[in-house]
């Protein structure tokens, strides 16, 4: 199992509803920003990686458990672990949990797909990527 990559955020009003929750959908941004981070530490820059090698990510499936609600203020980590890629395709489990307290916010598992970033068809994960993405474990 990899050493887990974590992000730190803090909920601003923007992310919550009129009761200072944060609004469900919001959890997927938090979600979706650490993925990006975790990437450019392991070097990937997802833009440059659409220009120079016609690649691109999408999300095939997540499935999210929300266990307790995040409020306004609150400092949160958001991780990225147990990553595998393979072929086209790469996995992962994120979870958000308070720093005040660590309790767990919300939970996900995640597959990916790398797509060619003309054709929008699923091609290899370039074999750096994939090497870096198993060899964090």
């Amino acid at each position: 199992m990899m050493q887990a990559f974590v992000w730190n955020v803090r909920v601003y009003w923007e992310d919550t509803d009129a009761g200072g929750v944060v609004y469900h959908a919001r959890y997927l941004h938090f979600f979706e920003r650490a993925r990006t981070e975790w990437l450019r530490s392991l070097g990937v820059q997802q833009a440059k990686m659409a220009e120079q090698d016609n690649r691109i990510f999408t999300i095939l499936n997540m499935n999210i458990d929300f266990v307790q609600a995040a409020r306004l203020d609150d400092e949160l980590e958001v991780s990225v672990h147990s990553a595998h890629a393979s072929g086209a395709r790469m996995t992962f489990d994120q979870a958000i949990k308070r720093r005040s307290d660590g309790q767990l916010i919300a939970k996900t598992n995640v597959s990916a797909a790398c797509l060619r970033a003309d054709k929008f068809k699923p091609t290899r994960i370039p074999e750096w990527i994939r090497a870096e993405i198993n060899h964090a474990k």
